[in-house]
């Protein structure tokens, strides 16, 4: 990567995502959803990159990232996702999962869904009730899954007022962070260093699966799942660690790699070329992980040979700025 271009805003932005393009568009994302965190009022706000990127006469990149539009988010934003075209769904520190909607028409947003009392230390209504912290969200259309402080799974439906199924002290730890496997499954890792595999059609609120490394419970902070292979995940954690895990087999990462030197807040495989996984960290890095090969054998990413060891070449897209929790893909 050759040029990076910078626009500085009044904000501290926790978290960036692109909008998805229609299903089988060829068109390139041009729009962007950001939150904010640690800021007097917080905002989710939406961004076209509009002209950016053209060429003019002068070799130059034309054109500027636009704000198109934003509203007031109560708390910090600890999770973003884009539920479908239109709406964005935000985790709060507050325990608060809301569904944003956008009217282009206008250009505004506005509040389409709101669960006020997702995540909570006690009982909504005692005396002592206090709201723990949405730490991650991951949406499949209809539904909606919210993971948090308090050790809880909510599934919400976004037309139900009321949570489908909650799943209390699923973990006796804090979530940080949750992916669909398939519909009815869910993954979510936590801060004790575990994978727990939770499927929607038991009835009971015990996880189906739980993977962990061996030796230090270092905490995980966030996970993917690769496009193509819903049995492949990529985990990041507290030491800067890099797993890459096959849940069919085993209890243990088919890789584990030395990524950064701190924290590292988010993992994700690109959308459409999966060979290609990307990360960020406390360190102020970002990379660019290249899993693709030459090698006929290997028919996707981690698709060893067997005697094969597995080779990710890192490429570093940013180094040396504040990169906390915001890839945008």
């Amino acid at each position: 990567m050759e040029d990076i271009y910078a626009k500085f805003v009044s904000q501290k932005i926790s978290k960036t995502r692109w909008r998805p393009v229609p299903p089988g568009s060829l068109q390139t994302a041009e729009t962007f959803a950001t939150g904010s965190w640690d800021n007097e009022d917080n905002y989710v706000s939406l961004w076209s990159i509009g002209d950016f990127g053209n060429v003019d006469s002068d070799g130059g990149f034309e054109g500027d990232h636009q704000l198109l539009c934003d509203i007031r988010h109560h708390g910090d934003v600890m999770d973003l996702q884009f539920f479908d075209q239109e709406r964005i769904v935000a985790a709060s520190s507050t325990g608060c999962v809301t569904v944003f909607l956008h009217h282009p028409n206008n250009q505004t947003l506005s509040v389409s869904q709101q669960w006020t009392a997702a995540h909570y230390h006690t009982g909504p209504g005692s005396p002592s009730y206090s709201g723990a912290p949405c730490t991650g969200v991951v949406c499949d259309n209809p539904e909606i899954v919210t993971v948090g402080e308090d050790g809880r799974i909510n599934l919400f439906r976004v037309d139900h007022k009321e949570a489908v199924r909650t799943i209390d002290n699923a973990d006796s730890s804090t979530l940080h962070a949750v992916t669909f496997l398939r519909t009815p499954e869910i993954l979510t890792v936590n801060s004790i260093g575990q994978l727990k595999i939770w499927d929607f059609r038991q009835q009971g609120n015990e996880p189906s699966q739980i993977l962990s490394l061996t030796g230090d419970r270092v905490p995980l902070h966030c996970v993917d799942r690769h496009p193509n292979q819903q049995h492949v995940v990529a985990t990041g954690g507290q030491d800067g660690m890099l797993s890459i895990w096959d849940v069919r087999q085993g209890t243990m990462p088919v890789s584990l790699l030395k990524a950064h030197e701190a924290e590292m807040w988010e993992v994700h495989f690109h959308p459409s070329n999966p060979d290609h996984l990307f990360t960020c960290s406390e360190d102020g890095s970002l990379w660019h992980w290249d899993a693709s090969t030459d090698t006929p054998e290997k028919s996707s990413l981690f698709h060893q040979v067997p005697g094969s060891a597995l080779i990710l070449q890192k490429t570093v897209l940013r180094s040396q700025v504040y990169c906390p929790a915001g890839l945008c893909l």
